[in-house]
């Protein structure tokens, strides 16, 4: 079993029968890393886990603190929270009992397979069906250029520290940005930049010129259904993208993990329109079937993948979820989940904007405009305090992402805003939600 998977383990059972307290400060980073023996990273991602899980909170420049949990449980009647900041998908639409079906059918298949360590790139028959599952959506990539991972956090960390062809050192990120990435950037100590992303896009002119001057090894972005944005590139962004990275030799790291929970027609990723292999593609799984599986895929052009595969030079997915994942996506179950999700999600953000013309007349927060996806940008007005209207939705039993969790500590030129998702928000509670943020920021907005 795997490091992380234990220290999660240990941690919450510490949570349970109380070792750690209800209100109680968590070690440190570096403290837990030590005791535990471990790499920083490795503690970044379980806090992050614990988080996600709800069963602890962060505060800036403080740390991490034990949830107090309510005894409304143990009649179970549950407080009735408006979970409006998750990233994970709904657990009411997880395909259980189709995926159950496939685990087995994998057992069946890959019976004598399931007993070794495996190829380090992943399952032979999972890859071959990936070139075409790939290709579906613009990603024309030979079998060899695939690799099956353990999600999409280990890549991110590992080419943040593996060296590159084009001998560059600066890891340049988009403001705002995915905040687990950005926190494992800061801890490590690596050569990081910022550059500013709106729900309008990137200035491309700035891009360039951080491209042609300032020694750039990867540009990390997502592409489409930006976290915390919401947002996606438009083609001639994309397009710009693809150019400038071939003609300053500067790898993108293209994170498409949202590329299945939207119903956005004709979109081709950067990875397209790039003809010099300067795109490396990645895929998340876990958004589409369960968070659990841990599966995603990364397309690594030629010229990076020895230096890549030396770097990774063991499996770290479990074989038996491959298997199973190579017999959903083979059988059609994988698209007709895909379809059934991404309609729903569809027609949570249509609620949500419902509600945003419903109460919003008044302009006080101005939204990313989207159709699709689970994440929506709410931006709010110079004068509102973001910690109170934060305590103020927290009373009401409403959560949020605060927008600065997804900067870099010292990237100063936030925009102030918070993230809604509605990824586990149910469509009744959507409405009421956004009519609730609204009010908050408006009586904020009028207070001296």
């Amino acid at each position: 079993m795997k490091r992380y998977v234990l220290i999660l383990a240990d941690i919450n059972q510490k949570i349970n029968d109380g070792t750690y307290k209800p209100g109680q400060k968590l070690p440190s980073v570096r403290l837990a890393s030590e005791h535990y023996q471990c790499s920083t990273s490795t503690i970044v991602r379980v806090y992050a886990e614990l988080e996600k899980e709800h069963a602890i909170y962060s505060i800036a420049q403080s740390g991490y603190y034990v949830v107090e949990r309510g005894e409304a449980r143990c009649d179970d009647k549950e407080v009735s929270v408006i979970n409006l900041s998750s990233a994970l998908p709904d657990i009411n639409v997880f395909p259980y009992l189709d995926f159950q079906h496939c685990l087995n059918k994998a057992i069946d298949v890959y019976r004598h397979q399931l007993f070794t360590y495996g190829d380090s790139k992943g399952l032979d028959k999972l890859r071959h069906t990936l070139v075409s599952h790939l290709a579906n959506d613009q990603v024309f990539a030979n079998k060899t250029n695939i690799f099956v991972t353990s999600g999409i956090q280990p890549v991110l960390e590992l080419l943040a520290k593996m060296p590159f062809p084009n001998g560059k050192s600066v890891i340049l990120v988009e403001q705002p940005s995915y905040d687990i990435y950005l926190r494992f950037l800061e801890m490590e100590g690596l050569n990081v930049s910022g550059i500013e992303r709106t729900a309008n896009g990137i200035n491309l002119k700035e891009l360039e010129r951080r491209f042609k001057n300032d020694d750039i090894k990867f540009f990390y972005t997502m592409s489409r259904y930006h976290n915390p944005l919401g947002t996606s590139y438009s083609k001639e962004d994309r397009k710009t993208i693809a150019r400038l990275a071939s003609k300053y030799d500067v790898y993108v790291v293209e994170d498409d993990y949202m590329a299945d929970l939207g119903e956005e027609r004709g979109f081709e990723p950067i990875y397209a329109y790039n003809s010099t292999s300067h795109i490396i593609y990645l895929k998340s799984f876990s958004k589409i079937v369960f968070p659990g599986l841990r599966l995603g895929a990364t397309v690594i052009p030629d010229g990076l993948l020895e230096k890549f595969q030396t770097a990774r030079s063991y499996p770290d997915t479990s074989l038996l979820s491959q298997a199973a994942l190579e017999v959903y996506i083979n059988n059609g179950m994988y698209e007709r989940h895909k379809r059934k999700i991404g309609l729903q999600y569809e027609s949570r953000i249509s609620i949500l904007n419902d509600a945003v013309n419903r109460y919003n007349k008044e302009g006080v927060i101005e939204i990313s405009q989207i159709k699709s996806g689970i994440y929506v940008q709410f931006k709010l007005p110079i004068k509102v305090n973001l910690e109170r209207l934060m305590k103020r939705l927290k009373e009401k039993n409403i959560t949020v992402r605060t927008g600065k969790d997804f900067y870099l500590t010292e990237y100063l030129e936030r925009q102030k805003f918070v993230r809604v998702s509605i990824s586990q928000a149910q469509p009744e509670q959507i409405e009421l939600g956004i009519k609730t943020i609204i009010e908050e920021v408006k009586r904020l907005s009028n207070q001296d």
